[in-house]
């Protein structure tokens, strides 16, 4: 017999309207503006340069990444994952200079959207509403403790900067 014909994979229409949302919003915030033929960055650290409020925009912003992920279905360990890199970059973030250059490096966005593109399938169920509560409600608190921590770091590195005069 000959090979095997691979079998399209079916993605339902609301799932597919969700991943090209998560697309053009990872794309928007991490990869929208041009610098050269290679470099490309988008909104989020531009964003992330408006003091103290910046930061945390850009990591709200991201959230809806994780949470278009999170209605898709996707597995518990890989949205860990993806709050992980929003993390990472919320907190890195919010150090002066070193965090504006590394919002443009990391892209916490691309990453997650990445994540979604490798673990997505049309198998998967959407998660209830319920289920969406509980995590938006984790994922608020989340929020709350990366601005908390922001703020520390900020009042911490003026302080430092203070004493240095």
């Amino acid at each position: 017999m000959g090979e095997a014909i691979p079998i399209p994979r079916q993605i339902p229409a609301d799932a597919e309207m969700r991943l090209r949302r998560l697309r053009k919003m990872a794309w928007l915030l991490d990869r929208s503006v041009g610098v050269g033929p290679d470099a490309r960055f988008g909104l989020d650290p531009i964003i992330g340069l408006i003091p103290v409020v910046g930061d945390w925009v850009g990591s709200i912003l991201s959230l809806y990444v994780v949470y278009e992920a999170l209605r898709l279905g996707i597995p518990w360990p890989v949205l860990g994952r993806m709050l992980l890199n929003v993390g990472i970059e919320a907190l890195v973030g919010a150090v002066p200079v070193l965090g504006d250059v590394f919002d443009f490096v990391w892209q916490a966005n691309m990453r997650n959207l990445r994540l979604v593109e490798e673990h997505y399938q049309a198998r998967l169920r959407p998660r209830s509403s319920g289920s969406v509560a509980g995590v938006l409600a984790i994922m608020a608190v989340a929020v709350i403790v990366i601005s908390i921590a922001t703020l520390w770091i900020g009042i911490w590195l003026i302080k430092q900067l203070v004493g240095l005069f």
